[in-house]
C-alpha cells in the first residue's frame, strides 16, 4: 500500500448511553460499572453472523472516536487532569482525548445480546465511558490470558483516583427511576468536576439520562441539591 493511501475507517456502530454531554462521563471505562449502555450497529453491519459467538466473552474492547474533540493540529504534550492540570506529559504517555488521531479504547462488560425491532441485534454493555452517539469503529473480544496484566506498572495512574462520599437526599433520589440509582451514584463518586474547579460553594450541573442533577462538593463530600427531568424542548 502506498504511504499516501490511508485505509478507510467505517463507523460500524454508535453508542447509546445516558451521557448526553461530555461533562460527567467517567474518566476511564469500568469506573462506573453499574452504568448500562447499548451498542447499536449501523445498517450495513446489522448482521447476526458478525456477532456469532460473542456471547462467549464477558468483556469487549471498543475502538471509537473522540468525536467531540476533533482538532486540526495536535500537541506532543498534554496536561492530565489527574496531575492537577499543571504538569505536562507526552501525549502517548496519557489517555488524553487530544491526540494526533482522536481514537479511544475502552473495555466494557457484555451483559447480553438483544434483538430489537428497530435496530436488529444490539449489545447491552456496562461500564462504558462513551458519550451518547459516539461512533464506534471496531469491537474485539477481551482475552483474559493475554489482555490482563495485574502486576504491570501504571505510571502516574498506578492507583485509582480517590472517590467522593455521595450524599443523595431520599426525596431527590425518589424522583429518579431506580434503574439509574447505582450507576448515577458511581458517576458522582468519581468527582465529575474539572481538576481546576475546587470551589465548594459552586453548584454544578450534570445530565444523566433524562435527568439534570445539581450538586456541590466540600471536603470530600458530594451533596446532591437538585434532581429533575430535563426539558429537552427548552435546550433546542
Amino acid at each position: 500500500m502506498s504511504a499516501d493511501v490511508l485505509p478507510v475507517m467505517k463507523v460500524i456502530a454508535r453508542m447509546h448511553s445516558d451521557f448526553p454531554e461530555k461533562f460527567g462521563i467517567p474518566r476511564q471505562s469500568g469506573l462506573a460499572a453499574d452504568t448500562v449502555s447499548r451498542i447499536v450497529f449501523e445498517e450495513e453491519f446489522r448482521s447476526s453472523e458478525a456477532l456469532r459467538g460473542i456471547e462467549g466473552f464477558d468483556y469487549l474492547w471498543l475502538i471509537w472516536e473522540f468525536s467531540e474533540n476533533r482538532r486540526e493540529t495536535w500537541s506532543p504534550t498534554v496536561r492530565p487532569p489527574r496531575l492537577g492540570g499543571n504538569t505536562r506529559l507526552g501525549v502517548f504517555a496519557t489517555r488524553s482525548p487530544f491526540r494526533p488521531n482522536p481514537i479511544g479504547l475502552s473495555s466494557v462488560r457484555l451483559l447480553r445480546v438483544e434483538n430489537e425491532a428497530e435496530y436488529g441485534l444490539t449489545l447491552v454493555v456496562s461500564g462504558a465511558d462513551l458519550m451518547d452517539g459516539t461512533p464506534i469503529y471496531d469491537i474485539k473480544p477481551y482475552i483474559p490470558y493475554t489482555d490482563a496484566h495485574p502486576d504491570a506498572a501504571g505510571g502516574f495512574a498506578q492507583e485509582p483516583d480517590r472517590t467522593l462520599c455521595v450524599q443523595f437526599p431520599q426525596n431527590l433520589l425518589r424522583q429518579i427511576p431506580e434503574k439509574y440509582h447505582s450507576g448515577l451514584i458511581q458517576v458522582l463518586s468519581q468527582d465529575p468536576r474539572p481538576s481546576y474547579q475546587q470551589d465548594g460553594e459552586r453548584i454544578y450541573g450534570l445530565y444523566y439520562g433524562e435527568y439534570n442533577i445539581r450538586f456541590s462538593v466540600m471536603d470530600g463530600v458530594l451533596t446532591v441539591c437538585g434532581a429533575e427531568k430535563r426539558h429537552l424542548q427548552d435546550e433546542e
